[in-house]
């Protein structure tokens, strides 16, 4: 038996619309696999009662069918879906990595990309590897049709996720299908700034460059309170805040020293809504951690 620990993540950042993605510290989904004559699929954990168990229609059993590796597999959801953290990446990439393990492909975590994000498909209608790049790869990754660049990076931020869902398709169904120049020269200075913050590990560079006018003002409309959490987050200290992913969740980079209050303030905002949530006070981490033997 392998299993794998693959970590929640979040894509875009604001300013970066399917290029940018970080691997977040906590949380994670278990995936632990074992060789079986076919695929088999059992789900527990966050969320499990929306998760299908049929290979033909989870990501896991996209990835196993890929890598022509059958084989029992258990997954502990610590990612709960429609999350905006990455819950299917989570368990594609840890599939993926366990099952290239398993069955000796020898596949890199690079080659791994692509092979997680066909998983992703089944989820989001098309191959996105914005979430799979950085669970496979750790730290913050920039996806594009040439290949991926990662940079390793410890930014502190708090994951707010509220008790709603919002789906990816829906999600993907509002993105503005055309911008201004004004805007999109906006959103390629700030993009930049922030790849800049992430490789010096400044949260102040990074926070600036997150602000997007194009796609991330219509997914807001999606997330019941989003205005009154980023201003109660930005007053306890955060140096950016934006959609994580598709949502629901909420991303608010920081210092370390101000997490706490940052947390405690994005949860009461969700509350003053009629809103429960709960904040993960983490930071930019690595990626997926392979173990054997079942540890």
């Amino acid at each position: 038996m392998l299993t794998v620990r693959a970590p929640a993540t979040s894509a875009n950042l604001g300013s970066g619309f399917d290029v940018f993605g970080v691997a977040l510290g906590t949380p994670a989904d278990i995936v632990r696999v074992e060789r079986a004559p076919e695929t088999t699929i059992t789900v527990t954990g966050a969320g499990s009662e929306y998760i299908p168990e049929d290979p033909e229609k989870n990501t896991v059993g996209a990835v196993a069918k890929a890598l022509n590796a059958p084989a029992r597999i258990r997954i502990d959801k610590g990612v709960r879906p429609s999350s905006g953290l990455g819950s299917s990446a989570a368990s594609a990439a840890a599939a993926a990595v366990a099952l290239n393990a398993l069955y000796d492909r020898g596949r890199s975590r690079e080659e791994l990309v692509p092979i997680a994000a066909e998983g992703e498909a089944l989820v989001s209608g098309e191959a996105h590897a914005d979430n799979v790049a950085p669970a496979l790869l750790g730290g913050f990754t920039v996806v594009t049709d040439e290949g991926v660049t990662q940079v390793d990076a410890s930014i502190p931020v708090v994951a707010c996720l509220p008790d709603i869902s919002v789906s990816t398709r829906d999600a993907r169904g509002v993105v503005p299908e055309s911008a201004t120049m004004d805007d999109i020269v906006d959103t390629v200075g700030n993009a930049a700034t922030l790849a800049v913050g992430m490789s010096r590990n400044d949260p102040d560079l990074v926070g600036r460059g997150m602000v997007d006018a194009v796609v991330t003002p219509e997914r807001t409309k999606l997330i019941d309170g989003y205005d009154r959490v980023r201003e109660a987050a930005l007053e306890a200290g955060a140096t950016g805040v934006t959609v994580s992913g598709a949502g629901p969740g909420i991303l608010a980079v920081c210092r370390r020293q101000d997490q706490r209050e940052i947390a405690s303030a994005m949860v009461d905002a969700f509350d003053a809504v009629g809103v429960e949530s709960r904040a993960y006070q983490t930071a930019v981490s690595e990626g997926a951690m392979l173990y054997s033997d079942g540890s």
